[in-house]
This record gives C-alpha cells, structure tokens and sequence, in this order.
C-alpha cells in the first residue's frame, strides 16, 4: 500500500475511534478497504493519489464536520465510480454493500461531480442544478464541503488557472454554504485560502503582522482573563477560557472596509468562555458569566449580541460582548455552554446530535425556500449566487406578525421584504404597513422585534423599481417573475399593434422584418422588439418609415391619421394644403394636450408631437426637449399655429423670481399678481437663506401678452432682483 495512503489512513482511524459519533469502525475499515480495492494506487492528473484525498475527505467529516459512520463512509467512497478507472462499480452495486443512505449520499455527490463543478463557469446554468442536489438532503451538502475543504488545503498542486477558478468557485458557494451550515471554521479556512490563492501578497502581509504580534496578543488575554477567571471559580462556575484570532480574509476585508490599518483593527481575537452546565442552567449561567465580565470591564451596549434568547438560524447560540479591557483596548468576549461550543464548532451535524438526528425546523425551512427559488425556470443564477452570499453573511433581525409568527430577515431587510417573507402573494400586493399605530411605507427598514401588519390592495403589482430596495433572494425571485410576466403581456399587446399596422400599410409580416428591426433597434428577442411597442419606445410610423419608401413628405394631416382614429381626426383643423395643424386657444379638443414640460401659452411658437396613447402634445419651440423631439423622431413632429380668437381663455404659467429678502416682500409679490394684473395663482413657494429668497409661482394667464405685463410688474417690487418664467 502507498505510503501516503497509509498514513492517512491511521489518521483516520485515531480521529473516528476517539469520536463519539463514531459507533461501528468496522463499517469505516470495510468502507476503506472497498475504495483501495476499486481505486489502488491510481492518481488524479495533479499527481494526488485519489484515495489518500478520498480519506482525507472523510476525516474532514468525522472530525470537522462531526457526523457519523454513514457520512464517513461516503467520504471514502465518494471517488470509487472515478469515470477513468475501469470497472468501476455503480451506485447500484454500493447500496447492496453498504445500504441506502450512503448509495442516496453517493447518488448526490455522483450528479455534483458528473457536471464538472471543479472547472464550471460561474456563469453557467450548472449552479442552478448543483444547488438543487445539494438541498435535497443536508448530507450531501456536508460531505461536498468537506470534499471542497481538502481539495483547498492541497490546492498548490493544481495548475494556477485551475486554482483561480476553484478559489473563485469556493468563495462564492461552498464557503457560503458552510458559513449558513454553521461550520464556521471551515468558511473562515476556505475563505483565507481564497485570499491566499487570489491575492497572495494581502494574505502574507496580514498573516506576518499576526506572526508578530502574537506574543504582545498573548500577554494581554492573560492580563484580561485572571481577574475573570478568579471570579467565577469563587461563584464555583466550571468553565474554560480561550482566545481565538480573527481569521486572516476576516482582517483584510475589515481594513479595506473600514479602510483602516492592520494596527487599526481592535478586534483581532475574541476570548471565549466555555461554561460546563446542566441542560436546564444553560441560558442563566450564561447571563451570570456576562454579568460577571461586565461588572469587571466596561461594556459597549451598541456591540452587544444576544443569539442565546433568539439563536441564529443556523442554530448558533452565544452572548457576545464587546468591553474595555487593560490598556484601554477593545476586546470581544463570547460567553457559552459546552453543547453550544460544539454546535457552533460543527453547526448542523452537532444538531443532529441533539436533535436525535434530524435537521432544526429553521434550517428545514431554509432549504425549502431555496429548492422554492431554484425551481423557478426563470431565475438568473448569477445573481441568485450574489445575492445567497451577499445574504448569508448578513447579520439577522428578527420580526414579529401581528399574530406573533417569528421571521428572520438579513439586516437592512424592508418591510417589503417582510411582506414576502409571508407569502408570494402578500408581498406581490403590498402597499405598506402598520407598526405601533403608525403608517410605514414600503422601503422602510424593518428593525428587531419590531411587530408589523402588512397592508394589501388588489390593485397594486410587483414594479421594477422594487429591486432598488429589497434585500432578500426569495423578494428579488418573485419581483422578477413578475415583472417578466407583466413585460410577456406587454409583449402581446405589442406584436398585435404591430400586426395591425403592417396589416393597415399592405406590409408583409415575416421572419426576415423582424430580424432587420431587431438589428436596427439592436435587440436581441422579438418580445423586446413588441415589449417597446407597446410601452412607447418604439413607434409604429418609425418602422414604416424603415420598411417603406415615400415618394413625397407626407403631409401634417397625413402624419397624424396613422395615430388617431378616424372620428378623432374629424375634429381638428388644418390650414395651408394641410401644412399646419391649427390649435384653438381654449384647447378643449381632447386630442390636444399642452406638454407639462414647458406649458406652452396663447402666443407661444409651438409645434406638435404626435404620441401613441395620448393624442397630439403641444410643445414650445423653445421647450428643452424640443431639440431630442425633432432629432429622434422627426415623423412625428408637426408644424402648428394658434387660431386668432377673442375668447378668453387660460393657461398655467411658472415664473422664478429671487431677490433680497425684506420683511413684506411675500405680501408684495402677493398683491401685484391678484390685484395689479388680475392674474389667478395657483401657488407660491419662497425659500429664504442669509438674507436672501428665491421663489416659485404658478399662475394662470391668457395669453403671452398677458404674462409679459406680469413679468415686468414683478421687476419693479422693491428687493425683486431677478424675474423670468420656467419651463415648468
């Protein structure tokens, strides 16, 4: 046997026969022996003998991961059905030798390893498949990591391609999933083999300043914990204290978050006491020991974190303390019982421990909800991986329904988020909340044990602009699920617009037109090209105008029927052979509208914009949009006139006027509008700084005429400096 083999083969068996999860080593030698039959001596391309990393893998899970004979011995033959080695045996024939659960574990792994996930793309739609298996059953996630784990702790055997994208790969998923697993210190070791691997001169310098430091780190954690550690054996406390360093990517993301230096991070180990208590002491020992440290230190309140009276999803229980120790340092101090130690050490698989082998409730749920978003066919899984890391790393709050129904949200979560947290359809027909009597809208950010009713209306639908704020995976899902299928409506709407017009215009309607609009309007699917239909952003007469050459201009009148119904068009006047289009000056035509843009008024220059769903729009030459109008869209500019009338009839006007602020200076303004000129307002808004003011008015006025009297009569108000009339 290789050497290699057998010496870790002997680790194996020390780690497995001193753990108590281990009950039958016979299984394990079996299982052992099974895979050295199948695979011998054989190597992987990197030079690694496949089942020395097989046996390494199963150490990683009988002594990291903590679980038993059945996961272990998955571990060891996780590599036997290796596709080069030949005759190989199946899933089939490892079932008969050693059952179902570890076929069903094999099963598992066998589908992750046959899509290649060591070299996938992060983009590629894999992920979504290898999501899927893993939360399927909890176990295959377990040994996967621990597969991850070994493969990164040899990792310098791989070519350096190789390595960038599995350190890629592991910071995005595997490292995630460990940290949402509990396993702690494995994400804390993937995630500084990431660095050491993507950013190698990072990783050297931190590690070096904690070579450095570790003697001064020493003497002061013995300094803080003596008069601790006195204390509680006089209140007769069994316990032990430790310090554990901060882990190296942890350092390097706070001095680039916080962009502080290494010197500057306070925070570089925390102290942990280990309380050995009865099941039923374990929360007010706990308490006791804090008020103990706290007595002794001077706490900061804002860093206090309580997840002993509402554990962590992942089951993580701890008080944890931030306090002044000697010297006047920072330093945090995490306060547990033995049972909570391991949990936190193994996450899930101590769970099962004490649970008598099942998953908790929440973690249950949380698997659930992601198989839920998964099996959604329109999920992009590239951003489902951003936003399941961004997530998992957040820190949790905790909510409360009206009924008192528990939710766990990422910090910065919304009361949106909340909604969806309900249900699809609550959060698809929220419109905001009630939070001790008091109204809160939609972005705001929910806050712990805050209790919250969610209010619906029929009428309301998921919009776009919601993913600006949401912060849950499960929220972003359905709000992009149902927008997409709101835009599938839309994209209906638009092909029948554009099949009626074609229709209209004796124009064919066939593969070779849409493939030469999608490369005009640079599109890439038909239901783009009718999605812009129907919402306005691409006209109809701009793609007759594409297909179909004109001999002659068309006239205004000509323009304008290719929008308006034909009893619309019997309404509006036209004069010069139909060169303009003639607009009466009380405008109670509807198919005219004054352009809010720039409020056009009587004696204006003015052209029409004829537009999809609202008729014909007036606008001022001078509008600020004007220029893009005529630019982007010339077919749809019209030349227009006002119509001489004596009636009177009246149009808003926006005027700025700014000046010094004297004491009546409001009263002023106020008196000229209403009773020199005899204007109507509509409103006023001054604003007054250091002796200054700057205002808004809106008026109505009848005309331009009018509105220039009103303009000169504002200059001559004492303090006035500046008047001029607004776009809007």
């Amino acid at each position: 046997m290789n050497k290699q083999i057998e010496s870790a083969w002997q680790k194996l068996k020390a780690v497995c026969e001193s753990s108590p999860s281990v009950d039958d080593m016979s299984e394990i030698e079996r299982a052992f022996q099974y895979a050295y039959n199948s695979l011998g001596d054989n190597v992987w391309p990197t030079g690694e003998v496949i089942v020395a990393h097989s046996v390494g893998v199963a150490q990683v899970v009988a002594e990291e991961v903590g679980l038993g004979v059945s996961s272990i011995v998955a571990g060891l033959l996780h590599n036997v059905t290796y596709e080069e080695i030949g005759n190989r045996p199946t899933v089939h024939d490892i079932e008969t030798e050693f059952g179902s659960v570890v076929a069903s574990i094999l099963g598992g792994m066998a589908k992750i390893n046959a899509l290649g996930t060591d070299t996938v793309d992060l983009h590629s739609e894999n992920y979504r498949k290898l999501l899927l298996t893993m939360a399927g059953d909890v176990r295959v996630i377990l040994v996967k990591i621990s597969d991850r784990m070994q493969v990164m702790r040899n990792l310098d055997i791989y070519p350096e391609a190789v390595r960038q994208k599995i350190s890629l790969e592991t910071a995005h998923l595997y490292a995630p999933l460990a940290h949402r697993l509990g396993l702690y210190y494995i994400n804390s070791e993937m995630l500084d083999l990431c660095l050491k691997y993507s950013n190698p001169d990072s990783y050297n310098y931190v590690s070096k300043r904690l070579d450095e430091s570790r003697e001064e780190r020493k003497n002061f954690v013995a300094e803080f914990v003596k008069p601790i550690e006195e204390k509680l054996k006089a209140r007769g406390f069994q316990f032990e204290m430790k310090a554990r360093t901060k882990a190296i990517n942890s350092i390097w993301k706070k001095m680039q978050n916080s962009k502080v230096s290494f010197d500057e991070v306070y925070d570089l180990f925390a102290i942990r006491v280990i309380l050995d208590s009865k099941p039923e002491l374990e929360k007010s020992d706990c308490w006791q020991v804090y008020s103990i440290v706290t007595d002794e230190y001077q706490s900061n309140p804002e860093r206090m974190r309580d997840w002993i009276t509402l554990p962590k999803s992942n089951g993580y229980e701890s008080l944890h303390a931030t306090v002044l120790g000697p010297h006047k340092k920072w330093v945090e101090i995490q306060i547990r019982t033995k049972r909570m130690d391991e949990i936190a050490e193994k996450g899930l698989a101590a769970h099962w421990k004490y649970k008598g082998g099942t998953a908790s409730t929440e973690m249950e749920n949380w698997l659930a909800n992601v198989r839920d978003i998964l099996e959604n066919p329109e999920l992009n899984v590239v951003d489902f991986i951003d936003d399941f890391n961004t997530n998992i790393y957040s820190d949790e709050i905790f909510v409360f329904t009206p009924k008192g129904d528990l939710k766990r949200l990422p910090a910065g979560a919304t009361l949106l988020d909340f909604a969806y947290e309900i249900h699809s359809e609550v959060g698809d027909h929220c419109v905001g909340g009630m939070l001790n009597g008091k109204k809160v809208t939609l972005r705001y950010k929910v806050k712990n044990g805050d209790q919250i009713s969610i209010d619906t209306s029929v009428k309301q639908k998921p919009k776009l602009d919601w993913l600006d704020f949401v912060k849950t995976t499960r929220a972003k899902t359905r709000i992009k699920s149902s927008v997409n299928e709101e835009r599938k409506i839309e994209a209906e709407n638009g092909k029948e617009i554009l099949l009626r017009k074609l229709k209209n215009w004796k124009i064919d309607y066939n593969d070779e037109l849409i493939r030469m609009l999608l490369k005009h309007y640079n599109l890439k699917l038909a239901q783009d090209l009718y999605y812009n239909i129907s919402v306005g952003k691409i006209d109809p007469l701009a793609i007759k105008e594409l297909v179909v050459e004109k001999e002659t201009e068309p006239t205004v009148k000509q323009k304008i029927e290719d929008v308006l119904a034909a009893d619309d068009l019997k309404e509006l006047s036209f004069s010069g052979g139909d060169d303009y289009l003639v607009i009466d000056n009380n405008l109670k035509n509807v198919n005219h509208k004054l352009a809010p843009c720039c409020n056009p008024i009587f004696g204006d220059l003015i052209f029409g914009f004829v537009t999809i769903k609202e008729g014909i729009k007036i606008h001022r030459r001078s509008c600020p949009n004007a220029k893009q109008l005529i630019e982007r869209y010339p077919y749809r500019v019209i030349p227009a006139k006002w119509r001489d009338s004596e009636k009177r009839s009246s149009f808003q006007a926006t005027i700025r006027v700014s000046g010094t602020d004297d004491a009546g200076i409001v009263t002023q303004i106020s008196h000229v509008i209403s009773k020199d000129v005899s204007v109507q307002m509509r409103s006023i808004n001054i604003d007054a700084e250091n002796g200054e003011f700057e205002g808004t008015l809106r008026v109505f006025v009848n005309n331009l005429d009018h509105l220039d009297f009103l303009l000169k009569k504002l200059q001559n108000i004492k303090g006035v400096i500046n008047v001029s009339r607004a776009d809007t």
